[in-house]
């Protein structure tokens, strides 16, 4: 359920669009449009449970979640229900109590945590004081958790209830200092302290909320928590964050209708294209995905651009560290499979690249083998794919993604054109301007090189695909073609070309109503570029 918006600054739309506001209140009060959510809310604090961990990827509405959870819990029922003409949410007709409770908010997205403890205590201090002010109780205490315990107790005592304690991005300090190992151990420790004040003083809580990007394992700041129930894989929260396609058709029908009305697809195509390049993000075992709420925003707000608006807030730069100290290759991630533990081993000391790059919002769930409790992850949509291809690109080969820039129109329109020479033609000019001390003498280094090219100008291209006949070392496919390409460092393009033909590699494609294109590639290793190919073509 959503409502109409009133005109706003949104000229093109007429509609008020939340890019990057995550104030319940000013949303309702303000006239944006909001996506329900508030079914799956209640049913969450109306169960039995009372405290809760939430992962989600950033720019994923975490924020906006936790500023509705306090709007509920304050009694402000006026918000939920029809205001300015907009329809009622959800939990207004639901068997809420709406008695007001009192809400202590902590954010810790805001502060500098590279200044360390005094950072931290400054951001949290701040937020400890502005609740005790509002609700007119003294703020006293020595460290910052025994101020957090007597705002909690002084709270419940004042009011007689129970008090709710939200917390948003309880993990910036920690992700902010992973590659300075002494500020982030005195930081972890310091929050394990303040965070053990929610199980010391459960019995003054009625509800507990922790969102984040990660989950630090038990090692750490969990170890204290483990009375918290983890809501990140759990499938009746799979859609608490990030839009649905039944969402999206039906609350911005307005918005996909002034896109088609400039664009002249039809309706099904355009769709299609926004569930490929923006869809496909998957938390749980049940198969539902989701859009990014932040890219699909901004598509509406530009006028139905497919640009990569969530990618471009950045990408960490201690992922980018890890993925080239554990040497990930591209060739790797797709079709990867996790077991269900391995997505809480981030720890300084453990941390792997694979649960980090899900749980930052690089892989996502593609398909869950419940026999083996094993997830396999993939890329969740197009955006994703090529522009992390992109920084792959600049992170091994050390070539600025602007000095591929001529790759960006002439290989495509090779492939779109049914041109394998021309293709293989760019690629020998790619080849030839990474640095030279750098590139492998293995068969997988251009084989990896390829593929990433074709990954970041937004080909369907996998790598090592299994079929019953073998493994194609490279495929990509086009609206009209499929391309089989087979990479040998040794031998010669006709034998490479032989090996498609002699195992079958397209029969799978045959019936697919496309041309089919197998394309034997030999590397010179003296050249240390593409030496010759030779390519067989089968009509349908």
């Amino acid at each position: 359920m959503t409502f109409p918006a009133a005109l706003g600054h949104n000229q093109t739309m007429n509609r008020r669009l939340p890019i990057g506001i995550q104030d319940f209140v000013g949303i309702r009060e303000e006239g944006y449009v909001y996506v329900d959510k508030t079914a799956r809310i209640y049913e969450l604090i109306s169960g039995s449970g009372k405290a809760f961990f939430l992962s989600r990827p950033r720019r994923f509405g975490k924020s906006l979640l936790c500023s509705t959870l306090g709007a509920v819990f304050e009694g402000r029922r006026e918000l939920f229900g029809g205001m300015k003409g907009q329809p009622p949410l959800a939990i207004s007709s639901l068997d809420w109590e709406w008695k007001p409770y009192p809400v202590i908010r902590i954010d810790l997205n805001p502060g500098n945590y590279s200044a360390g403890i005094t950072e931290l205590h400054a951001t949290i201090k701040r937020d400890l004081e502005l609740c005790a002010r509002n609700y007119g109780i003294p703020f006293t205490g020595e460290t910052i958790a025994d101020c957090f315990a007597r705002l909690i107790q002084a709270l419940s005592r004042e009011y007689d209830k129970r008090a709710v304690v939200i917390v948003d991005e309880y993990d910036k300090p920690l992700l902010n200092t992973i590659d300075a190992p002494e500020t982030h151990a005195l930081l972890r420790d310091a929050l394990k302290g303040f965070y053990g004040v929610l199980k010391s003083c459960d019995q003054y809580l009625r509800f507990v909320f922790l969102t984040g990007v990660t989950k630090f394992s038990h090692v750490s700041i969990f170890s204290d928590l483990n009375h918290l129930s983890d809501l990140s894989l759990d499938p009746r929260y799979a859609d608490i964050c990030g839009i649905t396609q039944e969402e999206l058709e039906r609350d911005f029908a307005p918005e996909i209708e002034t896109v088609l009305s400039r664009n002249g697809k039809s309706r099904d195509a355009y769709l299609d294209d926004l569930r490929r390049f923006y869809n496909g993000y998957r938390f749980s075992e049940r198969p539902l995905t989701v859009y990014n709420s932040f890219g699909l925003l901004n598509h509406f707000d530009k006028s139905g651009r497919f640009l990569s608006y969530w990618y471009d807030t950045g990408t960490p730069a201690f992922l980018v560290k890890l993925i080239a100290a554990e040497k990930i290759s591209i060739l790797d991630l797709n079709n990867m499979h996790i077991g269900y533990q391995e997505f809480s081993k981030f720890d300084i000391e453990t941390m792997k690249a694979v649960p980090v790059l899900y749980q930052s919002g690089y892989l996502t769930i593609a398909d869950y083998d419940a026999e083996r409790n094993c997830f396999a992850l993939d890329y969740p949509n197009e955006e994703v794919r090529s522009c992390f291809a992109r920084s792959l690109l600049e992170l091994y080969l050390r070539v600025p993604s602007e000095r591929a820039m001529p790759l960006c129109v002439r290989l495509p329109d090779a492939l779109y054109d049914g041109e394998p020479g021309e293709a293989l033609e760019c690629l020998r000019v790619f080849f030839a301007s990474i640095p030279y001390d750098i590139i492998g003498e293995e068969e997988r280094y251009y084989q990896t090189v390829a593929h990433t090219v074709f990954t970041m100008l937004g080909f369907n291209c996998r790598s090592e695909v299994r079929i019953a006949a073998g493994r194609i070392d490279t495929l990509v496919e086009t609206k009209k073609y499929v391309y089989c390409f087979e990479f040998k460092l040794k031998g010669t393009a006709e034998e490479a070309l032989a090996q498609i033909e002699s195992k079958e590699y397209l029969l799978p494609w045959k019936g697919s109503g496309k041309t089919l294109f197998k394309v034997g590639v030999v590397f010179d290793r003296r050249q240390r570029n593409i030496g010759a190919w030779k390519s067989a073509v089968q009509r349908p």
